[in-house]
This record gives structure tokens, C-alpha cells and sequence, in this order.
């Protein structure tokens, strides 16, 4: 290659823009979408190696997003810059879902797709449970949220007690509960029934209803308000 000749890989970068514009990334395949992305931190280099092994690893441009930052540090040819840039894209999709999510006006309960994204973007790709708490209002609009606790990789306690206290210090007057399953399968066990009707009941005692429990898997999800357990 010449002194004027510029590499391979920056005419191949700039058609990956090119292509980004034109659809929004909707015609890319997840690995090139994520090479473009680390177009902007890993400079004169070849990415698309780096982009494949990624998505390799972690199986997914999601996958990769929501591996962890010490994850993707040991990860051969990313750097400090690349993981936090990563970590970023993460955090971004999680703000605008949730400020989407608090500017409707409709009962949330009605547009339920939105708050499924919202928690399948938070929690199907955790290694450990966690239950999450969504506040909602008398007209059933969200004002807020709360990690109430996390466990182990296939268990996290569920204290009715507890979530109840935190729905009144909250001044809700309804919620969701959302927990998350790693295994990745959303079929609720049986403790998870029983220990949701303790809460549905408690509730019920201080005049707060639970509007639904929603489990969160990598393959899906399960309702059980849509699936007839309220």
C-alpha cells in the first residue's frame, strides 16, 4: 500500500455510515451494527472481526450491551473507552424507555408492550434475580420504580411485608411487581404464585391493589394478569 492509499477498512467504515443513514441500521446484521459502533473508539483497525467475536460471545448486539463492564474488559481488543461507550448505549436505551414509559397518559395496564420492553431491557439479560417494583398512580400512570432486592441465579426473597411498606413510603396507589427469571424460562414456579397472592392480599388489606406480576425471561415473558391469574 502506497503512502497516499488509504487502508481498507476506512472506506468499508464509511459505507457502514452510509448504509446506518439510509435505514437506520434496519437492514444490518447485529454484528455490523456493533461494528459501527466501535468505529468511533477503536481507530485504525480492522473492528469486524472484533464486532463477530462479540456477538459470538454473548450472542446477541443486546447480549453484548448488557454484558457487564469488567466483561467486556477482558474481552481481547476492547478498551476502558470502548466498554464505557457500550455500557452507555445501555444506559441511553433504558432512560428514553423509561421517560417514554412516564409520559403516557393512558393506564399503563392498557399499553402493557411498553413496560414488557422497558423490564425485558433491564432484567432478561441479568445472571441473578432481582424483583423490581413499579409505582403506579390513581389514574395507573407511572411515577416510579425501585430494585427492591436481588438473589442468587435462581432465587431472590420476596417479602410481602416489605414490598407493601415500600408501595405506601412511595405514596402509590397500585403497582407492578416484575422479577426476572436467568434460566431464561418465564414459567412462574409455584412459589412464585403463592408468594404473588400473599402480596395481591396484603395489598388488598391497606386498599392498594397489584395490578400485575411480570416475569421476565431471555424468551419471553409471562403475565399474570394476561394469562387470567387475577
Amino acid at each position: 500500500m502506497s503512502e497516499t492509499q488509504a487502508p481498507d477498512y476506512l472506506g468499508h467504515r464509511q459505507r457502514l455510515r452510509e448504509r446506518f443513514l439510509k435505514s437506520q441500521g434496519r437492514d444490518m446484521a447485529d454484528y455490523e451494527l456493533l461494528e459501527l459502533v466501535l468505529t468511533y473508539t477503536i481507530v485504525r483497525r480492522d473492528v469486524k472481526p472484533i464486532a463477530k467475536a462479540l456477538v459470538k460471545e454473548f450472542g446477541s448486539f443486546a447480549g453484548v450491551v448488557n454484558a457487564s463492564y469488567d466483561e467486556l474488559l477482558s474481552f481481547k481488543g476492547i478498551s476502558e473507552n470502548t466498554a464505557v461507550m457500550l455500557q452507555l448505549i445501555k444506559t441511553a436505551g433504558l432512560r428514553m424507555s423509561w421517560q417514554n414509559l412516564q409520559a403516557q397518559d393512558a393506564p399503563v395496564i392498557k399499553s402493557v408492550d411498553e413496560l414488557i420492553d422497558y423490564c425485558r431491557a433491564c432484567m432478561a439479560h441479568q445472571d441473578i434475580e432481582e424483583l423490581r417494583v413499579i409505582y403506579l398512580d390513581s389514574k395507573l400512570r407511572v411515577i416510579g420504580e425501585e430494585t427492591l432486592q436481588k438473589g442468587t441465579i435462581n432465587n431472590v426473597a420476596i417479602h410481602p411485608r416489605e414490598v407493601i411498606k415500600a408501595v405506601l413510603q412511595n405514596h402509590a396507589g397500585s403497582f407492578v411487581l416484575v422479577h426476572n427469571h436467568p434460566s431464561g424460562d418465564a414459567t412462574p414456579s409455584r412459589q412464585d404464585i403463592a408468594v404473588t397472592k400473599q402480596i395481591r392480599e396484603a395489598a388488598e388489606c391497606v386498599n392498594i391493589t397489584l395490578q400485575d406480576h411480570i416475569i421476565i425471561g431471555k424468551f419471553g415473558h409471562f403475565s399474570f394478569r394476561a394469562e387470567g391469574l387475577f
